[in-house]
């Protein structure tokens, strides 16, 4: 469904995707994590057709940048931010159902769901609605259409609980059918979801696996570090992750959350040189990881 070759994207000469290469096939649906600055965004807009780039980009079978009309009718997205639109909320739900061939009843049923009212909204200029309202129109917009590529970048951002737990219900409800590609800080949120993590560090791909135990992704995992002597960038780096050190400052223990664990393993790996020992298992100490 989508490939990459070689992708690389500059801006003001400072290289943000760095020879990116990556596929996704029909129906997967996949993870992508990172720290703010990673690449996620810049790989989405690529993948819409926003941005000029070197190497190449296909979603089925078509360059988004050259064929982005046909490519835009394809594909659901939920924007990262809201869009600063002036037009009213019912406006912009019968553009959205006029645009993908979609009835604008299809996009209210999902709004619904997810806890807004479209009629009470109706005449409201979509920018003065609240972030979560704003959130959830632009979900139902995406998610009450036929599509085969959805894809959401951070987008349970500003959502309430209730609205939350629907959303992930109606990803839930489209599983095996569109492909979807979910950008999220928050890993344990679609780790029951997606099959796949794809990690990304300053444009490069750091980690890429398939969710294989759920079992394991639900739990939270025991684990403690060892670094063959103290060092400050990985000390602070262990600390991020919830980690604790001993009075030595080789020694860190706590706990990582399953659906983290490989996002945290891929960390491991980028600074195994400094690691003497990692024990990573169940809480109650079974399992072992090396390093």
């Amino acid at each position: 469904m989508i490939a990459i070759e070689s992708l690389t994207k500059r801006f003001d000469g400072t290289v943000v995707l760095d020879d990116l290469s990556l596929s996704f096939g029909s129906g997967e649906r996949v993870a992508l994590v990172g720290a703010n600055g990673a690449g996620k965004t810049t790989l989405v807009r690529c993948l819409l057709g926003e941005y000029r780039h070197e190497g190449r980009v296909s979603v089925g079978g078509l360059a988004p940048r050259e064929a982005r009309r046909e490519v835009l009718r394809r594909v659901g997205f939920v924007p990262q931010l809201p869009p600063p639109l002036k037009m009213p909320a019912g406006q912009l739900i019968s553009f959205a159902a006029d645009l993908c061939g979609t009835e604008p009843s299809a996009i209210e049923a999902v709004a619904t769901r997810l806890g807004l009212d479209p009629a009470g909204v109706r005449r409201r200029p979509f920018a003065r609605l609240s972030g979560g309202q704003k959130q959830k129109l632009l979900i139902a917009c995406a998610l009450g259409r036929d599509c085969d590529l959805l894809i959401l970048d951070e987008p349970a951002a500003n959502l309430d609980p209730g609205a939350r737990a629907a959303f992930f219900g109606l990803l839930a409800e489209r599983a095996g059918g569109a492909t979807m590609l979910i950008s999220s800080h928050r890993l344990d949120e679609v780790a029951a979801l997606v099959e796949r993590v794809v990690e990304l560090d300053r444009g490069r791909v750091a980690l890429d696996d398939h969710v294989a135990d759920a079992g394991v992704l639900g739990e939270q995992l025991s684990c403690r570090v060892v670094l063959d002597a103290p060092e400050e960038t990985v000390a602070a780096a262990l600390h991020g992750w919830g980690l604790r050190a001993d009075a030595s400052g080789r020694a860190f223990e706590g706990r990582v959350a399953g659906p983290d664990r490989l996002r945290f393993l891929g960390f491991v790996a980028r600074h195994s040189g400094r690691i003497r020992e990692l024990r990573l298992g169940p809480e109650d100490g079974a399992g072992r990881e090396g390093a």
